[in-house]
């Protein structure tokens, strides 16, 4: 296996995981709680690799960091649920799907990385074919449900290109600088959670099981590999791995919850999952040895749209 392919199947374990969140929330955990797991999720999961790495952010990466959780964590998080809640049957992640045609547009205008016919196409089809996936007949839009749904995905997708251009500190690894983001996502979240859902429920033994696999698996390693990615992969290339997670939401709710599988959501699943291998075929940018603290050209970096891979007609999140 090449070393580009190693890195893009490491990649690639992110939203396959973020497409198992639906299956753990629905099974494991309290009932009509959102902002309460994504606060489980992001800050447990930051405060442990900040205690592992012993390193906090300096100079100009205090704001940088706080940035980068609001983008990835902080505001995606409330967004993606205000979403979930007001688009009924996949409808927030079909707009959610949109967010490789955001990064594409981000990444030309902060990254130097001109878009491609291929490339648009590319991310047009994987739209398509997570609509075919988890878009029902009769589907109903609502405006602030399809406006919160395109501000989560334009959060992430802007996460994703400033993550890229920044690079990271000199010395500082991939899992500090990861730490130091879902510290400060949590964080953002943490205010919002109490004020709209009030004080914690009262967890039984399962629910901690979900937590602890949600802050783990799910994030804290999930995210060290998303944003190792990012840097070792351009920007068009990790975003359009996303549809692996609502294919991996639809697998898991047919072999674990026994949902209906049909022939369209099939060709859905080939369309996304073909689209996702065709946006791996552009050649990876070698990253540069040691990159500076400062904003890092995307000529010189090796680097989704995250998190909509769930089936959100029961509300559940991918990234």
């Amino acid at each position: 296996m090449s070393r580009k392919a190693a890195v893009v199947a490491l990649t690639a374990l992110a939203p396959i995981s973020w497409g198992s969140t639906y299956f753990v929330t629905t099974e494991f955990l309290p009932p009509d709680r959102p902002l309460f797991t994504g606060l489980m999720r992001a800050l447990p999961a930051g405060l442990l690799l900040l205690a592992l790495t012993r390193k906090l952010p300096s100079g100009a990466w205090w704001w940088k960091s706080a940035v980068l959780g609001a983008l990835n964590i902080g505001a995606f998080f409330p967004l993606l649920f205000l979403a979930a809640y007001r688009l009924p049957g996949g409808v927030a992640a079909v707009v959610g799907s949109v967010g490789p045609l955001f990064v594409v547009g981000l990444a030309a205008l902060f990254l130097a990385e001109k878009p491609t016919t291929r490339t648009l196409l590319t991310a047009v089809a994987a739209a398509f074919g997570v609509s075919l996936v988890v878009l029902k007949a009769g589907a109903a839009f609502d405006l602030v449900g399809v406006l919160a749904g395109l501000l989560s995905s334009l959060s992430m997708s802007a996460g994703v290109v400033f993550t890229k251009r920044w690079g990271r500190p000199e010395g500082v690894g991939a899992l500090a600088l990861t730490g130091w983001q879902l510290t400060a996502g949590g964080l953002v979240i943490l205010p919002i959670a109490f004020l709209v859902e009030g004080a914690p429920p009262a967890l039984t033994g399962t629910h901690l099981a979900g937590y602890a696999y949600l802050a783990l698996g799910n994030t804290a390693i999930s995210y060290f590999l998303w944003f190792r990615g990012i840097e070792r992969l351009s920007a068009s290339s990790v975003t359009l791995l996303g549809p692996l997670s609502p294919i991996t939401a639809a697998v898991i709710g047919w072999v674990a919850l026994g949902q209906a599988l049909g022939p369209v959501q099939v060709l859905g699943m080939v369309i996304a999952f073909g689209a996702t291998l065709a946006g791996q075929l552009a050649p990876a940018k070698p990253r540069a040895a040691g990159a500076a603290a400062g904003a890092v050209p995307f000529g010189s970096a090796e680097k989704n749209s995250q998190e909509v891979s769930m089936d959100l007609e029961v509300s559940g999140v991918r990234r």
